[in-house]
């Protein structure tokens, strides 16, 4: 597993004194344990079942499945979304705590697959309902390319200023299945929660070294 950069994440003596900053804190803390919810729908979530096996040590990169989205910060789409399910994806993606971001995995989430010529009832991408962090393409991809689009994301936390990305998030244009975003509520939880991802990704860092 390939180490994540980190500029201002410096140690700066042998006792193992680290200097930083609170918001390469809490990247850290956030790349070192995402907490996935899982939202297949079709035979792409299949291959990412498979990464839960000990084959592939989908805990190397501290992810937890979680089953509710107000313990969730990573949603993963897998599968055909459609009209009459677009409404209960805003809702759940709405109901995840700030910084959230999303992985659209597979050609049926990403563009509608097989079924964006003909069908009525299909969402052309994903992206017209939420936005959209990592693009995974394949039918379906496989469980190795699902670990490389999380290294991404991994990376792609690392580098971002989290006020910056809430404050984009607000500003994004509405589609006709966007409900009102509840941030405070959402935020007040990302805080609260955060106390926790610190000391799980410090356990998963010395484990790491030691």
């Amino acid at each position: 597993m390939s180490l994540i950069e980190f500029p201002l994440l410096d140690q700066t003596s042998s006792n193992s004194v680290i200097s930083t900053t609170p918001n390469d804190l809490s990247n850290w803390s956030r790349l070192s344990s995402l907490w996935p919810l899982l939202y297949g729908t079709s035979c792409c979530f299949i291959e990412f079942a498979a990464l839960i096996g000990s084959r592939f040590d989908f805990d190397r990169y501290g992810l937890v499945p979680r089953s509710s989205p107000r313990q969730a910060d990573l949603i993963l789409t897998a599968g055909t979304v459609t009209m009459k399910m677009a409404p209960s994806l805003v809702r759940l993606y709405e109901q995840m705590p700030e910084p959230k971001y999303v992985i659209a995995m597979g050609a049926c989430t990403i563009t509608g697959g097989m079924f964006s010529t003909d069908s009525y009832s299909t969402v052309r991408g994903v992206d017209k309902l939420i936005p959209v962090d990592v693009y995974l393409p394949g039918c379906p991809p496989k469980p190795e390319a699902v670990i490389d689009a999380l290294t991404k994301l991994r990376k792609k936390i690392s580098r971002e200023i989290v006020e910056d990305r809430t404050l984009c998030q607000s500003q994004k244009k509405k589609s006709m299945f966007y409900y009102q975003s509840q941030t405070l509520c959402s935020a007040q939880y990302s805080y609260r929660n955060l106390r926790t991802r610190i000391a799980l990704s410090i356990t998963i860092y010395f484990r790491y070294i030691f």
